[in-house]
């Protein structure tokens, strides 16, 4: 059972049986709107797509979950920023709203990316105040939205919900300039230092992975940021956990194109799946037996 806003987000319910569970991803969005006048290569402003992490997840409605996905990618407004956390200096006019540009935006990777990597700018000019005030209202503002209203109305009927931030990451970090390059892990759990989801979801989360055969780093080097930090109030139930998958597991980094990897991994995120489906259904049945 799909919502979709075109050109913004789809969203799949399950069908049958709900569980208090939402998979997101903000950043496999590929549909690139016209109004978005880069300045680069598309080549290299692809490379900022968490490519394919939807399509990883597509089973979980079939477990009782709910998916949220952006169309729209990241370069041109990006869903796990706050929204405030822009750069000035990117805006032509007066820009009107309060600002709190975090060192996100000094690197050019805030709200609106100014880099497309190290010293290639995304644009040639500044962006009118109208356009990033069209960008926050149309594509921003609605994917929150609906992220807040499943998760709201799924902690209304059961008391607590499970929320799992779902990104890729490049095999290799850092890329910024002056930063040792080294190996990532498989997959890195982010629940910001143990302040946004309880730890023994994350430990489940961590197992459940480590038992298919994977590396699995907890904070490092992702702690997770807006989209956990957001909606996250594990003390009154609401568990949020940031999820990286390592794209050398699954794809070509450099042409996005899957390799033979793509379907074991998917497989094996259908079984987490099931793992969290299971984790979710038993505490709600020992809730219900308090």
């Amino acid at each position: 059972m799909s919502f979709v806003i075109e050109g913004v987000l789809i969203r799949d319910d399950p069908s049958s049986y709900r569980l208090p569970v939402v998979y997101d991803s903000p950043h496999s969005g590929v549909q690139y709107p016209r109004e978005f006048r880069f300045n680069c290569p598309l080549s290299l402003l692809r490379q900022a797509e968490d490519a394919y992490v939807d399509e990883m997840f597509a089973a979980a409605p079939d477990h009782g979950a709910t998916l949220l996905a952006a169309l729209f990618p990241r370069s041109f407004i990006d869903a796990n920023r706050a929204e405030d956390d822009l750069d000035l200096e990117m805006i032509e006019g007066l820009w009107r709203e309060p600002v709190r540009p975090t060192d996100k935006s000094a690197l050019g990777l805030g709200l609106l990316r100014r880099l497309c990597r190290p010293g290639v700018p995304i644009y040639d000019g500044r962006l009118p105040t109208a356009e990033v005030a069209e960008r926050i209202d149309r594509y921003y503002r609605p994917y929150h939205f609906q992220l807040q209203a499943i998760l709201d109305s799924l902690f209304a009927q059961f008391g607590v919900v499970w929320h799992i931030d779902c990104h890729s990451m490049p095999s290799m970090g850092c890329s910024l300039p002056g930063c040792e390059s080294s190996a990532r892990p498989d997959f890195v759990l982010g629940d910001r230092d143990g302040t946004t989801c309880e730890a023994e979801f994350v430990s489940y989360v961590a197992h459940t992975l480590k038992t298919l055969g994977y590396r699995v780093a907890v904070n490092n080097p992702y702690k997770g940021v807006e989209l956990v930090r957001r909606y996250a109030d594990p003390t009154q139930g609401r568990h949020s956990l940031q999820l990286e998958i390592n794209r050398r597991l699954y794809m070509n980094e450099e042409t996005l194109e899957k390799h033979s990897g793509f379907e074991p991994l998917r497989d094996a995120m259908t079984h987490l799946i099931r793992r969290i489906a299971d984790y979710a259904s038993d505490h709600i049945t020992a809730r219900a037996a308090e």
